[in-house]
Parts: C-alpha cells; sequence; structure tokens
C-alpha cells in the first residue's frame, strides 16, 4: 500500500506553517521505507512534481516547495523490482491536474487494454509508466474532457468528486466481472489547484481535517502576544486549509471517511460528502 497527502489552503504564502502544525498528526512513511516518493505543487500558472531519493528524510516541512502553493499532493510507495521510479513514481500530472492512487486494481493486466479502450489516444499517449494508477488517471481525465471542462478552473468540486467516484466504481466493478479473487482497492485523490477531492473505495482509511486561523505558528516566531503590528500575525490568525491523509497518527480532530464516500473541497474551503 500507500501513503497520500492532500492539502488546499486559503493563503499560499503560509503553507509550509500548516504543514508544520500536521507534525506528529501524519505519517509519510508505512512500514518498510517508500522507494518512489513525489510531491506536486502549483506556482501560479505552473504545475511543478518533486522526486525524493529513496533515502531521503522527509518532513512534512520539507514537502513545501520555496515559492508559494494553494494545493499539494504527496504520495509514496514502495515500487517493485523492475518498474522505473522515473515513469511510475505519483503523483502523476496532466495540464493542472495532480492525480495519485492508493491501492490495487486486481486481475490488472489481462483488464489494460479493456480499461483504455474508451480513453482517447492524446490521453493514451500521456502515459509513460506500467502501473494501474496511471490507468485510472487517464480514465478520470477522459470524463473531465467528454464534459468539457478539463481546463476550466470554475469546476466544481461536486462535480469532479463525483467523476472520480465514477472512476473508482468503474474500476473496482470490472476487476470483479474479470472473476478476481479479490476487492479492488481504490482510493483515489485529485487537484487542479483549485478544489481537492478524494474517494475512498475499499477498506484502507482516508481521514481529513480543517485547520483553522491560529495566533501561534512557531516556525515564524508568533505567541498570543505578539503584536498585531508585527507581520504575518493577522494572516495566520484568518489562514484556513483542509487536509486529507492516508496514514493518521492521532485520530482526534480527524474525519474518516467512509467506504464509498467521496471528499468534496471547494475552493472557499467548504466540504461536501458525496455518495453514490
Amino acid at each position: 500500500m500507500s501513503v497520500a497527502l492532500a492539502v488546499l489552503t486559503s493563503d499560499p504564502n503560509l503553507v509550509r506553517c500548516e504543514l508544520h502544525r500536521l507534525e506528529g498528526q501524519v505519517a509519510l512513511q508505512e512500514e518498510g521505507r517508500s522507494n518512489a516518493v513525489g510531491i506536486g505543487a502549483y506556482a501560479q500558472d505552473d504545475v511543478l512534481l518533486r522526486r525524493f531519493p529513496r533515502d531521503a528524510n522527509l518532513t512534512l516541512e520539507s514537502l513545501a516547495a520555496s515559492h508559494e502553493s494553494e494545493a499539494l499532493l504527496f504520495h509514496g510507495q514502495r515500487l517493485p523490482v523492475g518498474l522505473s521510479l522515473e515513469e511510475n513514481t505519483q503523483p502523476f500530472r496532466s495540464r493542472r491536474w495532480l492525480f495519485a492512487h492508493q491501492g490495487r486494481v486486481e486481475g490488472f493486466n489481462a483488464l489494460r487494454a479493456e480499461l483504455l479502450a474508451p480513453v482517447a489516444d492524446f490521453l493514451k499517449r500521456q502515459i509513460r509508466g506500467e502501473t494501474d494508477s496511471e490507468v485510472a488517471f487517464a480514465r478520470f481525465l477522459q470524463k473531465l474532457w467528454d464534459l468539457g471542462r478539463a481546463d476550466d478552473p470554475r469546476l466544481e468540486a461536486e462535480v469532479a468528486g463525483r467523476l472520480l467516484a465514477e472512476t473508482a466504481r468503474e474500476l473496482s466493478k470490472a476487476s470483479a466481472h474479470a472473476g478476481a479473487a479479490r476487492t479492488s482497492r481504490v482510493n483515489l485523490l485529485a487537484t487542479n489547484g483549485y478544489i481537492v477531492v478524494a474517494t475512498r473505495l475499499g477498506d484502507r482509511p482516508l481521514y481529513y481535517t480543517r485547520l483553522e486561523g491560529t495566533d501561534r505558528c512557531e516556525l515564524c516566531g508568533l505567541t498570543p502576544d505578539t503584536p498585531e503590528s508585527q507581520p504575518g500575525v493577522v494572516a495566520h490568525r484568518r489562514r484556513r486549509s483542509v487536509v486529507v491523509a492516508s496514514h493518521v497518527m492521532r485520530p482526534a480532530g480527524w474525519v474518516e471517511l467512509a467506504e464509498g464516500t467521496t471528499l468534496a473541497v471547494e475552493t472557499d474551503l467548504s466540504v461536501r460528502h458525496l455518495t453514490p
């Protein structure tokens, strides 16, 4: 299995501070060290991907880019020997979309051609790796393009979330119809920098929490006694974020998504639970 983390914040200048607040609450590694670790973030109109070496000493703060970013998506996993780390490390990117997948589509090798059949050629050409995760991304992108909203900055999180949930269900059903002995685990997360959506389909949990503004920040040296005239005080009190995580160390303050539920986080950071 793998580890995933997504953040959407109201103040892109404070994303490092928000990550620092999560120390001790979420884990970035499972048992056994990940060898394929990546993070995607935004810098105005650019989408940036970073890969981390397998021996990197990962901390939450180290995930923050040097530039401001409203959203980020992290994924870490251990890929089997023989798979290219460069081509198969998540998150995957297409234009402004970042995508991560946890779990496995059972019987995928026999299903690959079938799953790609409805995908347009230009999306197939974007696939460089060999995993079911990248095929899942292509299926999700196809739904966005079919709707004519793949590049729409005003796309509602509820719409994207329902498409993501449809993708997960279709993958699982294809596996079941092919006679897979096990039920597929398909947790999917996606963001275009404006919204975040995440769907849980299987027995591996996903959680989310809201971070409200505060007058404390260890990174910036702010305490409740710091005068408002000092730069950053007001911004820290007004900041808000929503965080989605797969591996929570302290569940207090976190909400676990029910199996079969999709989380839709809008641009205003309002949250909705979507069910079939």
